[in-house]
């Protein structure tokens, strides 16, 4: 007779049930049924219920955790900051991009247009993360200041605003920038260098 299983902790199960469920809510949507979410995370369907009374209790959780910043700012924590400058913005524009497309991947399953929106308390808590998020990417600029003609807060507000642009599938028609273009676009524009007359003399010979 095979020993049983040492059952796992209240957390562990919660974890274990939540990152069953993204992967087939992000596939079927709302249509994802508890039985298959419990098959997938190796629980019986009783054990979800007792973690989440409802279905939709489920649901709230799976957004909850898509939101939540902490793997996110852990993410950028790790990026090197002895990279060069745009390599390390590259870095760092993937992470942000991860996280932008997980939460709009779990919005778009769940049905939800617009930001997600439940009480102040909760608009409150995301204005605190979009401001770590923010000093974060600036933290990331910082060691090279004084290259840019703007103040490093600018350019991260630019980074972030145009990896939001151009990682939102309808912004973006379905075409998304990439990290290595939206760190182009920030860090020198599109316009090509003005031509070299070859009648100027080199000044610098």
């Amino acid at each position: 007779m095979s020993p049983r299983a040492t059952p796992m902790a209240p957390d562990e199960r919660r974890r274990a049930i939540l990152e069953a469920a993204v992967p087939l809510i992000l596939e079927r949507g709302q249509a994802a049924t508890t039985r298959q979410i419990a098959e997938a995370a190796g629980v019986a369907e009783g054990t979800v219920f007792r973690v989440f009374p409802t279905k939709e209790d489920l649901l709230d959780a799976v957004l909850d955790a898509a939101l939540d910043p902490a793997h996110f700012l852990a993410e950028l924590e790790r990026v090197d900051r002895s990279l060069p400058l745009e390599p390390r913005l590259v870095a760092a524009t993937q992470v942000v991009q991860g996280r932008f497309r997980e939460i709009f991947g779990v919005m778009t399953a769940l049905g939800i247009q617009g930001p997600p929106r439940r009480s102040r308390h909760d608009d409150e808590e995301a204005l605190t993360v979009r401001r770590r998020s923010m000093q974060a990417v600036v933290e990331l600029v910082e060691p090279d200041a004084e290259a840019f003609r703007v103040p490093v807060r600018e350019v991260a507000r630019m980074l972030r605003l145009l990896t939001f642009s151009g990682s939102h599938p309808h912004l973006s028609a379905d075409e998304p920038l990439t990290a290595e273009q939206i760190v182009a676009v920030v860090l020198h524009g599109t316009l090509a260098p003005a031509p070299t007359d070859p009648a100027t003399p080199d000044r610098s010979a």
